[in-house]
């Protein structure tokens, strides 16, 4: 299997603080997951790596964070079919990931910077998720039939284009429908969340789970058509049929283990699926990880959490690269 193997070592230059040109429509990259999407890296932890020289676009050459006022940083989160809420709002920076408030941040910031810096376009990184949901359940995808735990199909409404939770207790497919609906809230009244924004392409989705199908509740072996089955109904749903798709691996997990095999199964150039040649791709972040498990969140080391962020933003960087000449 082959997946995403892109040096970190490369370093972009500090953003130039200049807003990007509104009279294109802003380019939207999805981010779903569960609770290592949502992000419990240090900030202070981020700040002190920074200081020693990693990341140095993160800050200026008086210390301070940088800013990114071409890339719009959003956070939303509902709990299935609870009403959802924008936790965050502002321009990207080091110091301002989804959890800033509480001192954390997750992939979005690496991301962020790496998108941001390769497009001219306005950049717009939602994210979409909350901790505890496994894709064999919880996040099952519409098009899964007989595939999530305990062999149940997907439960919800597959004509509503809108994603609405139906009425009722939890069902399979409850957070896809929850986070879908909630990203497409904020597309609908985009000017709110990005000033003097009219119009917009949704240009990629980023996913990074998996930590809960290898439990209770879960559906490990059939993660790998599951997640198939995501790519494909994200794309419909959001009406991007060739926008790029970039999962990560859990960093605890080598290959050989179940659900990272099922991850890297699906990069493109693995060539399981043709389909996804040169528009699917898999960050591989065992060896950037610096220890812990997924279910501990890494001991909310930073390092880790902006490693997987910068994997997956320059997987996707190759991805719209690709798809551009």
């Amino acid at each position: 299997m082959v997946a995403s193997t892109l040096s970190l070592s490369a370093e972009l230059p500090d953003p130039d603080g200049k807003p990007a040109d509104m009279a294109k429509p802003v380019k939207v990259f999805i981010i779903m997951g569960q609770s290592n999407m949502v992000g419990f890296g240090s900030t202070a932890g981020l700040k002190t790596a920074a200081e020693k020289g990693q990341y140095p676009y993160l800050l200026d050459d008086n210390g301070n964070w940088t800013v990114r006022k071409d890339v719009r940083n959003i956070f939303v989160l509902c709990s299935g079919s609870s009403p959802w809420k924008t936790y965050f709002n502002d321009w990207l920076s080091g110091s301002n990931g989804s959890g800033a408030k509480n001192g954390v941040f997750g992939p979005e910031i690496g991301i962020g910077y790496h998108v941001g810096h390769l497009l001219d376009e306005p950049v717009l990184i939602l994210k979409t998720c909350i901790g505890n949901r496994s894709l064999g359940y919880d996040l099952l995808p519409p098009s899964a039939v007989g595939t999530g735990a305990g062999g149940v199909s997907y439960q919800g409404n597959k004509d509503d284009p809108t994603r609405t939770p139906k009425a009722g207790p939890w069902y399979a497919g409850v957070q896809y429908d929850g986070d879908t609906r909630a990203a497409k809230g904020v597309l609908k009244d985009l000017g709110t969340y990005y000033p003097d924004a009219k119009k917009f392409e949704v240009a990629g989705f980023f996913f990074w789970q998996g930590a809960k199908d290898l439990g209770r509740g879960g559906s490990a072996e059939n993660y790998e058509t599951n997640l198939v089955h995501l790519i494909n109904d994200l794309r419909k749903d959001f009406k991007a049929p060739n926008a790029p798709f970039v999962c990560a691996t859990m960093g605890q997990e080598k290959k050989g283990a179940t659900i990272c095999d099922a991850q890297l199964a699906v990069d493109g150039r693995s060539g399981k699926y043709p389909a996804f040649k040169g528009n699917v791709a898999t960050f591989y972040s065992n060896p950037v990880s610096k220890g812990g498990h997924a279910n501990g969140h890494y001991g909310g080391n930073a390092e880790t959490y902006m490693n997987v962020g910068e994997g997956m933003g320059k997987a996707m960087v190759e991805l719209l690269k690709a798809n551009t000449k």
